[in-house]
Parts: structure tokens; sequence; C-alpha cells
């Protein structure tokens, strides 16, 4: 009799971390398995707890846990590699199920759980091998009463959980854990669902939220059948063992970091949309995991061609080339080569490129660049009535992001978020004054970002409305197509550009960037934008309303909370930036349609050191600490656990608040302290240092293993000079400018992977949580 073998999650897992002799014998293992699972060399046999469990030898101290899945009709067994361990971990207490709510396969592990949580739920661990005592044995001593503690989860009842998605043998174990850390034992070996529906509730979501953000995504129509374990295989992601298995288990873990996706996520990536679908979520959650999936599951659906149907598009150009190289792993070359991936100024650049005659281009210039020549305008002109950064801002959020062009559009035109109300000649004085900067930087044969996406929005509104005129004259004539030139894009046949459009880092777009999309793909199709982003981290001031723009995400919304990155100790901490402790300093983000955002329930299961926050009296007093906590980290990370010699470049990071700072910092490392640095730019690290500096703006959707955040003082996160004088006079501004300095300050501790060291000098940003 042959067999057909499947591996459990949870086992591969396991097997990434046994030595190389242990998977030796484990891919040996299979193939007598497969050839006859019977072989009395392999000493199969039932656990006594659960009989659906057998236990196989692989080698003199490790077996594999089995459970039978079926017969196919050619006589041939199917079974699934549960777990693969050291026959000291293998307990009469494991069990296997299928999940109420999900119908997959789940294997739960008691051997993980802490042993005071046993005690308080009465449970004894029974060996499935005993050792066989030398000697006789010692009676352990009796353990000494717990003090009574009150439960983590006492609010909740047993039927809550259970409805939920919890395991059957982990609700009384998750009622009775008292601590965090015994939470973490509990959750350890629990299968995804319960562990997420235990963190989320131990995080602060109430039962509803978790019903809704975490039960509700996997929940099936109509409740499995417990005893179908061939049906609940179909819905479990396992691996089958064949001559590949080898390459994927000797990767490790990366590659499944990779890949991997949660079945909240997947459900994202496969739905069908009747329209625009957006995915918001912290630091870490997976969001770009999710947009690169999506990207790989439209591709799959694409019909034959040779056309670039799908846009991926995210806010910078570092981004892009992350993203290019990460879909790359993802998906075969001939699919790639069916995918435009362009960053967003990038894609308005190429727009008019196609619109404007040659020799007409303008240089386009960063908005610093034209907030001093607006400085110097209103200099010259001796008008002291408006700042220059409001006024820049005016023009950008109000007259830009709502495509403007007279002066009566200005007079009725929204200002919402804009926080100081204007008469109707201060908006005159306004108009004047903006009407004359623009002509200074026409004079100048120049524009900004803000403009090019403006009149790349206009050249796309205009394109799509002649696709609509063009559908339309097609349906009078009863469907008949005929060839119709479109002079300004080269297409032999008019139609939008895109049939799908993905965005990354969503919460930095400009609304004329969103026009723009807008128009670039047909809003009357299904799976037309696909958004990811965070307005917790949104780095730069460009409010949207995308219902405002024309994208309708009501109903297509979803939001990720678990993340994979950061671990628990940092995320604490992060946390306490952009949601304060004190009430009276309360932050609020939107949602990007009119609504606010929330961070609730965000946690993550890993575990690392607390961070470090390190307070210097000078400047040159924190470098000093800085080299040597840098020198520190590349000591540790120069060897693995087995003492093989490592490369610790490009896996520690330095982060400062502008480009001055990172000036000073890579000065002094280099010439005091004998450190390589490379610094962070819009390309990418410039250089082969082995530690990377850059401003806070540079390190968004970057992480590393460690990372020092300096210079977080007082005057710098934020800028005071700037805030404080908008206190009184501007309110919505102050908090305006609060928040994108809060979420500067997230972005940059969330980067840290597993660990964070945090410093200044002087007076400590009023933004941490000390």
């Amino acid at each position: 009799m042959t067999a057909r073998l499947s591996l459990y999650r949870k086992a591969e897992q396991e097997l990434y971390k046994l030595d190389r002799s242990v998977k030796g014998q484990f891919y040996n293992f299979c193939h007598h398995f497969r050839e006859n699972p019977d072989q009395p060399g392999l000493k199969k046999k039932k656990l006594k707890g659960d009989s659906r469990i057998w236990s196989a030898r692989v080698d003199h101290d490790h077996r594999a846990l089995l459970t039978p899945i079926g017969v196919d009709a050619d006589g041939t067994e199917n079974w699934l590699i549960i777990a693969v361990r050291h026959r000291k971990h293998v307990y009469e207490e494991l069990q296997v199920a299928v999940n109420r709510v999900t119908g997959e396969i789940e294997f739960v592990d008691l051997a993980v759980v802490g042993d005071s949580a046993l005690r308080r739920a009465n449970i004894t661990l029974t060996p499935s091998e005993p050792e066989k005592p030398t000697t006789e044995p010692v009676p352990a001593p009796e353990p000494e009463p717990e003090p009574e503690a009150p439960a983590l989860l006492a609010t909740y009842d047993a039927e809550q959980l259970r409805e939920l998605g919890v395991a059957d043998q982990l609700i009384e174990l998750a009622l009775s854990v008292t601590t965090s850390a015994e939470l973490d034992q509990l959750v350890e070996g629990a299968p995804l669902l319960s562990k997420d529906v235990l963190y989320g509730l131990a995080a602060g979501m109430d039962i509803e939220e978790v019903r809704k953000e975490i039960t509700a995504p996997v929940e099936l129509d109509q409740r499995p059948d417990p005893d179908d374990f061939a049906t609940a295989l179909s819905r479990t992601k396992v691996t089958t063992v064949d001559k590949d298995l080898q390459d994927i288990i000797e990767e490790g873990d990366f590659r499944a970091w990779k890949v991997f996706l949660h079945p909240t996520q997947e459900r994202l990536v496969h739905r069908h949309y009747n329209g625009a679908a957006r995915v918001s979520g912290g630091p870490g959650t997976g969001k770009t995991i999710v947009a690169l999936h999506r990207v790989k599951h439209l591709a799959e659906q694409l019909p034959a061609g040779q056309s670039k149907p799908i846009l991926l598009t995210t806010f910078t150009k570092n981004l892009t080339t992350d993203l290019r190289q990460r879909l790359a792993s993802l998906i075969e070359p001939a699919l790639l080569a069916r995918i435009d991936i362009a960053h967003i100024d990038q894609l308005a650049a190429r727009v008019l490129g196609e619109n404007t005659a040659q020799g007409r281009a303008k240089q386009r210039v960063y908005d610093h660049v034209a907030l001093n020549e607006l400085r110097q305008l209103l200099a010259e002109l001796g008008d002291r009535q408006w700042e220059a950064d409001f006024l820049f801002e005016e023009w950008e959020q109000v007259i830009l992001g709502q495509s403007i062009s007279t002066r009566s559009e200005y007079f009725k035109a929204r200002r919402a978020g804009r926080g100081q109300a204007l008469t109707r000649p201060e908006r005159n004085h306004i108009w004047k004054l903006i009407e004359q900067f623009t002509a200074r930087l026409d004079q100048l044969g120049v524009e900004t970002w803000g403009q090019a996406a403006e009149r790349a929005a206009r050249f796309e509104i205009e394109r799509a409305s002649r696709v609509r005129n063009r559908r339309k004259e097609i349906e009078e004539r009863g469907g008949k197509e005929t060839i119709h030139q479109d002079n300004t894009s080269g297409m032999r046949y008019l139609d939008y550009r895109y049939r799908h459009i993905v965005i990354d880092e969503a919460q930095d777009l400009r609304p004329a960037h969103w026009k723009m999309l807008r128009a670039m793909a047909d809003p009357d199709q299904p799976n037309d934008l696909f958004i990811a982003g965070d307005t917790h981290q949104r780095i730069y001031d460009h409010q949207v309303a995308l219902g405002a723009l024309g994208i309708n995400i009501r109903g297509r919304a979803a939001r990720l909370t678990l993340s994979y990155r950061t671990t628990k100790e940092i995320l604490t901490e992060a946390l306490h930036v952009v949601q304060p402790k004190t009430k009276n300093d309360k932050v609020s983000y939107d949602d990007l349609n009119e609504g606010t955002d929330t961070l609730a329930g965000y946690r993550s299961i890993l575990h690392g050191p607390k961070p470090d926050f390190v307070g210097y009296d000078t400047w040159e007093g924190e470098l000093a600490g800085l080299t040597a906590t840098l020198k520190a980290w590349r000591e540790d990370l120069s060897t693995d656990d087995r003492g093989a010699p490592l490369d610790p470049s490009g896996r520690i990071a330095v982060c400062v608040a502008d480009r001055d700072l990172v000036s000073q910092t890579m000065y002094y490392l280099a010439t005091k302290a004998n450190i390589t640095c490379a610094e962070l730019t819009k390309d990418g690290p410039k250089g082969d240092g082995e530690v990377h500096v850059g401003t806070m703006h540079r390190f968004k959707g970057l992480e590393y293993q460690r990372l020092a955040v300096v210079g977080v003082s007082d005057g710098i996160i934020p800028r005071t000079g700037v805030i404080e004088r908008h206190r009184i006079e501007d309110p919505v501004r102050y908090e305006r400018e609060q928040r994108k300095a809060r979420s500067l300050l997230f972005v940059a501790a969330t980067r840290a992977r597993d660990a964070l060291t945090v410093s200044w000098h002087g007076k400590p940003s009023p933004y941490l949580p000390i």
C-alpha cells in the first residue's frame, strides 16, 4: 500500500528549526512512508488521547505526528503531517479537529502552555513515550499555592470564545490565564484563528470588533462537518511532500514570510469587488504583502495578450524598486511583463510627456524650492498678511487639489480641514498672490510636482471623457466597433489605460494623484482600484476624501490588526506616540473618506527586548552614545547562533529628523568611530557602508533588525517654532502639524524589527512615551 503526504504549516515551521541532519532523516522518513506506511521500521502507533493522531519514527529521537485524511479510489492513503518534534515533547493530550468557523484542520498543542495555567485548568500532560527511570523516582514537591489573580479575559465566557472560533481544547485555558506572558505561551501552539481572537480580545477589541475584523472574514457560509477531514484538508494551507520540499525547507523562514498570507489577508486578495476597495492597518500588518498578492491574483485572471492592463504604483521611487523586486519573487516573468510598475510622479511625468510638445516641457522642482520662491515674492511685495507656508498649502490642497482655474471657482471652493476661515476679500487677496507666484514659476521655466500631477490629472480626465463618448457612439451604432485613433496616446483603439490599479502607501498621495488614477481605470468595472495605506503613517500634508474625488470605497474597506514585523515591546511604546496616554492630548486620524481611523486592537505576537530611551546633555554626547550602541549591535550580529561569521551590513540603521543631522551623524561615525555609513536617498542606499543613515521620510516602507532614532529632542520633533505660532491663531492647523510630526516619529520607530534605541539631547520630544 502506498501513501501521499501533505505537510501542515506548523510542521513546516518546526522543520525550519531542526538541525540539517534531522531534516535529512525526515526526507528519508517521507520516502519510506510513501512507499509503505505500515512498514514495521516506522513504528506507527495511535496516541491514546486522540485516536486520529498517529506517531511515527523519524529517527531515534524525533517523531512525526500524522492524521489520516482518507483513501483514494486507487487505494492510496492520504496523510497529513501535523508536527515533527523530539519524542520527549510528544504528549497524549495533543488533539486535531475541524474548526467550526473556518472549516480548516487545526492541531492543538498544549505542551507549550505554562505550568501555572495548566494547573489552574486541572490539566496534566502525559508523555507518549515516558523515559525509563534509572533510579527510584523522587516525588516532586507539591507546588506552592499561587495567589489568586484576576483572569485576563474575565469579561468573556466559553460560549463567546467558541462562537468566535477559538478551539474547544483552548477555551478553558484561555479563560484561566492571568498575565500576558501566560497568554503568549498559550497561543504559541494555538491554531491561527484562536491566536488572533485571543490576542484581539486581550488588546482591547470588543466582541463585535473581533467578530467583524477577525472571525467574519474567514467564516464559512455553512458550518462544516467536524468529521469530514477530506473536505477540511482542501481548505487548509498545506505543502505537498515531494522532491521540491527539501529546497523549500532549507530556504528557511524567510521564504515562508515572503509568500505567507494570513487567512484574513487571503480573503482580501481573492475577493471580487464591485468597485474600489481599501485595506488599512498599522505598520507590519502586511498591507504591502496583500497588495502584491492582489496584483498576482489579478494578473492570473488576465486573458492572453501582451499589453500591461495592471498598474502597481506607490509614492516614491525607492519603494517602487522594492515592490518590483518583491513581486518578481512571487510571479512568473511572463505575468510580470503584463504589469506596469511605476511610482506616482513617474506616472504623471509619463502622461505629461505624451501630451506636451517637444521642447515645451518644464523642469520639475521639489516643494521646498518653490516655497523659497514664494517667500522671496512676499518679501519683494512687502506682504506680511499671510505666511508663505500657509499660502503654499492653500495652493497645493485647495487650488491644485480641486483643479481650480478661476477666481470665481476659488470663491466657492470647500476648504475642509484647512482651519482658518477666509472672507471673500481675503480669498481675493490670496488669489492675486497665487497668480503672481505661479507666473514667477512659469517665467523660471519650472513647475512643482504638485502642478505636474494636476496637469496630468486634467489630461487623463479628458482622455476618460473621450473613452466614454466613444463607447456611447458604439452603443448608438448597435455595438459596431470602428477604428478610432487617439492622437495623444498613440493607441489604435482608445480605451482606459488600465483594467486594474493597485496602490501602496496610499495615505501620502495628493488629491491630483487620485484624480489621475481615477481617470485611468473604468469606474464602472469591478476590481478597478485596490488601495493599501495607513493614515497614522501619513508624513506629508496631503489630506483627501476619496468619495469627493469620485472613488467610492464604502462597504469595501477592511482593516488589518496583527503586526508580523514589530515586536510587542516596540509596538507598545510606538503606539503611545500616535495614541497619547492623556485624554487631553487626544489625536484623531482620518480614514481617507471623511471618517476616522483607529489602531484599536493593533497587536503583535513577536517578542524582543524593550526599547531603550536615553537622554544626553549635548548632541556630541548623544553621538558618542550612538557609537557605543552601534558597535555593540555590530558585534552581536557578526556571527550566527552557531558562531559562523555574518555580514551585519544593511541590518543596522540610524534615523534622524533632517538632512543636516544626517550629514553630522555620518561625519561623526566615519571620523571618530570608524563606522562606515551609506546614506538613504530616494534611489535607496548610496554606497556600501555597513550602517544605513537617513531622514525619517526616507525610512518609509523599510525595516531593519536594529534601529537607532537619534536627535528626538523638543524643538526638533516637533519643530516648535513652526507649530507653536499656530496654537492660538489656527488650532486646526496646529492639530494637523502635531499629527504629521507624530506620524513621522511613529513611522521611524516601527521600522525596527528586533531592537530599538531612541535618544535625545537636552529636553526630550513631548511625543516620547517617557
